[in-house]
């Protein structure tokens, strides 16, 4: 068993928290709670095992006031609080593991809670989980370093841990634009290879614009003297 399964071992209820963002184990995630409900459901998990569960919730594509049961969401663990004396806390939490919201629970809380069950990925061949890994690393240390030269960033850049795909595979999917949507979808699969393939897909299509800017970039700074012509077509 993992660290993370570990951690929610006889857990099987959460206090849900529903936002329009998406977050992977592992992740941190800095939150502002200011809503009286969500003020009492910082107080309760306190007061508990310091989890809570983040569910992807946009308002304006439901008709109902909350997540449809059934759908896949992140408990977070509270790692450190500072309060106010209004009583709003600025809070930092961390993705932990995965869950499946079997219902809700009414039991006359001002918020959300539901009836939880926890999954990580499945078991995988080690030799295709390292090919993809190390492929969706070289695409993002390349987009990275392509960033940096853009934004003249001169520092170090972030380790990435190859030697774990899976945490590889969350990470890079926390920090890679895309819709909201298309992360859910990437938290809700249960390979890691199959999130790894459609990464490096996203990663692939964008690499060579972001080079290429990188490229301008390098030439307006020194004043378009590269000692070779540059064919901004390409």
């Amino acid at each position: 068993m993992s660290e993370a399964l570990e951690k929610v071992r006889g857990v099987r209820e959460l206090p849900l928290f529903p936002l329009p963002l998406v977050l992977f184990p592992g992740v941190p995630l800095p939150l502002h709670i200011f809503e009286p409900r969500y003020q009492r459901l910082l107080a309760d998990v306190r007061a508990s095992n310091n989890l809570f569960g983040l569910s992807y919730f946009d308002p304006s594509a439901f008709a109902d006031e909350r997540p449809p049961a059934g759908h896949v969401g992140c408990a977070a663990e509270v790692v450190e609080v500072q309060s106010a004396s209004d009583g709003r806390s600025n809070i930092l939490s961390v993705g932990l593991v995965r869950y499946r919201v079997e219902g809700y629970i009414e039991r006359g809380d001002p918020y959300l809670a539901g009836r939880v069950e926890f999954f990580e990925d499945e078991e995988e061949d080690g030799r295709l989980l390292a090919k993809r890994a190390g492929e969706v690393s070289e695409m993002f240390k390349r987009i990275t370093r392509a960033m940096r030269t853009i934004n003249d960033d001169r520092g170090t850049p972030p380790e990435l841990p190859e030697s774990e795909p899976e945490r590889l595979s969350f990470l890079v999917a926390a920090v890679v634009e895309m819709e909201a949507e298309d992360k859910q979808e990437l938290l809700e699969l249960r390979s890691t290879a199959e999130r790894l393939r459609r990464l490096y897909g996203m990663l692939s299509q964008a690499v060579e614009s972001y080079e290429a800017r990188a490229r301008v970039h390098g030439l307006s700074k020194s004043n378009g003297h590269a000692g070779r012509k540059v064919d901004l077509d390409e």
